[in-house]
């Protein structure tokens, strides 16, 4: 049974800085992408960053680059989101996913199948 658990979230200041950490388990690792999404209060879930670490292939959401960085741990099985020059807008519930390779499409949360319980982010202003 795949099994996500996401930590590391919380309140922080406008400009600061937090981790993400999604624990995988139940599945190989290297047979999945794992991607971190997004849900504001009446919005739509969103793809921030997903990684598919076997191959190399990473991708963010334009909203995202140059300030959220994901990277893996495969020794832990774990997904981290380094998210800096953190804004009001990056204000949600943040979960993590995990796909079956090569069945995935960051930006189409629809198509993932395992999800975590999520995390909430609040960024004051």
């Amino acid at each position: 049974e795949v099994q996500l658990v996401e930590s590391g979230g919380g309140l922080v200041q406008a400009g600061g800085s937090l981790r993400l950490s999604c624990a995988a388990s139940g599945f190989t690792f290297d047979d999945y992408a794992i991607g971190w999404f997004r849900q504001a209060p009446g919005k739509d879930r969103e793809g921030v960053s997903c990684i598919s670490s076997s191959d190399g292939r990473i991708d963010y959401a334009d909203s995202v680059k140059g300030r959220f960085t994901i990277s893996t741990d495969n020794a832990k099985n774990t997904v981290y989101l380094q998210m800096n020059s953190l804004k009001p807008e990056d204000t949600a519930v943040y979960y993590c996913a995990a796909q079956p390779k090569p069945y995935w499409v960051c930006s189409l949360y629809t198509l993932w199948n395992s999800w975590g319980q999520g995390t909430q982010v609040t960024v004051s202003s």
